[in-house]
């Protein structure tokens, strides 16, 4: 599992123009790539920012790697009108765009979607922004900390916890995005394989984050009052064992506090005053715990813990470092990481698709490319460019290429 072979992959013969940056669409395009689209990343003289982040593998930034490995990319000056005319004929002999500016700017780069649509209405164009391509906040920059506040995020895990507002450590909004709209380009092109028609899809970081939290239409409906929800995230009890590791267990306290009295052998604690119903409980909510986490920490480690939870069908995790993921059983045997070539003979270990498909291959091919690595190659295959051509427009600084 998580090894490529000979077999097809689902969208092979299919070419992708991403203008995007950062990770909303890289994540989308990886995605995409890693189903068999040929995608061409086209980045400017600068770079993508995350080429800039710390650590590199033969000196390419790991993070960069992770949501742009696979790609051809190459490097092109959209502020001389040479580098615009490149990137309009590279957008049009492909069969999707995606971007992710602030609305507006692509237009005003002759890049937008009506411009281009109108010379190639088959072809399917992503546009990803924080809160939409209209309305009032449409101009407003959006990265996904802000996305995280402005949605409603922070604010419901620091209620949930009784903390103030603390910023997210991974960018929920960015992936959740990049899901999202590589959805919707597969089901613009399954539109497009019926109709010939191609769309212009306009996806929010904003709205998705609505999409993406379960608590989202209860808030917007007043709130859960004083009702007890059965399910509760954040709320979910995390113990101690004797070995010193964490546990997650499920659910809320106070819904779940009879299943673990019978596993405790305490089922006299259900008589006590305060914890008779569960909305008795719900007000005893740390005492509960207390009792809980009193009891997991006479377990000597996790295989004997899960293996007592086990009678009573509790599903239990075990709190883990990222790093150490890459070595757990279930990671190897899915292959949930794979090893990609760095380019100076050595590996670097990125996330492996999560999709298996019966009869075709999904997954990152290629290693991860510096700064305007396929210039020469895209633009000779692609657009037919000369030696003689290329040679101007580097020299012009149209083209930029920088080994690492």
């Amino acid at each position: 599992m998580g090894e490529l072979g000979n077999r097809p992959r689902p969208l092979e013969g299919l070419r992708i123009a991403d203008f995007s940056r950062v990770v909303a669409g890289p994540a989308c395009t990886r995605w995409l790539a890693d189903l068999g689209a040929e995608v061409i990343k086209l980045e400017p003289p600068e770079g993508d920012l995350t080429r800039k982040i710390k650590p590199r593998r033969a000196g390419i930034s790991i993070y960069f790697s992770q949501v742009n490995c696979g790609k051809s990319c190459i490097c092109v000056d959209l502020g001389q009108a040479e580098g615009r005319r490149i990137a309009r004929e590279l957008a049009l002999s492909s069969d999707v765009v995606v971007e992710n500016f602030r609305p507006g700017v692509m237009a005003r780069l002759g890049l937008g979607p009506d411009e281009l649509r109108a010379e190639r209405p088959e072809l399917v164009y992503c546009s990803i922004s924080g809160y939409g391509q209209d309305g009032p906040a449409a101009q407003r920059r959006a990265y996904a900390p802000v996305v995280h506040a402005e949605a409603g995020l922070l604010d419901l895990a620091a209620r949930a916890r009784g903390i103030d507002p603390m910023p997210e450590p991974v960018s929920h909004a960015d992936f959740a995005v990049a899901s999202q709209a590589t959805s919707a380009v597969l089901a613009a092109l399954f539109w497009r394989e019926r109709t010939g028609e191609g769309q212009h899809i306009d996806v929010s970081m904003a709205e998705t984050m609505l999409a993406h939290m379960e608590w989202s239409a209860i808030e917007a409906n007043g709130g859960p009052g004083d009702e007890v929800p059965i399910v509760n995230p954040a709320r979910a009890t995390i113990v101690r064992l004797a070995d010193g590791s964490h546990v997650q267990l499920p659910g809320n306290p106070a819904a779940t506090f009879p299943t673990m009295c019978r596993l405790m052998g305490r089922d006299d604690l259900l008589e006590k005053p305060g914890f008779t119903t569960l909305d008795e409980r719900a007000s005893h909510i740390e005492e509960i715990d207390e009792i809980v986490r009193e009891w997991a920490v006479s377990f000597p480690d996790l295989p004997a813990f899960e293996a007592f939870v086990g009678r009573e069908r509790v599903a239990v995790g075990a709190v883990k470092r990222l790093g150490d993921l890459p070595a757990e059983d279930w990671a190897v045997a899915r292959g949930a990481f794979a090893p990609v070539a760095d380019g100076a003979g050595g590996d670097v270990l990125l996330p492996f698709s999560p999709l298996r498909f019966s009869g075709l291959d999904v997954g990152v091919r290629g290693r991860p490319a510096y700064q305007g690595e396929h210039n020469r190659e895209v633009l000779a295959r692609v657009l037919g460019l000369g030696a003689e051509d290329l040679d101007r427009l580097e020299a012009a600084g149209v083209l930029v290429s920088r080994r690492p």
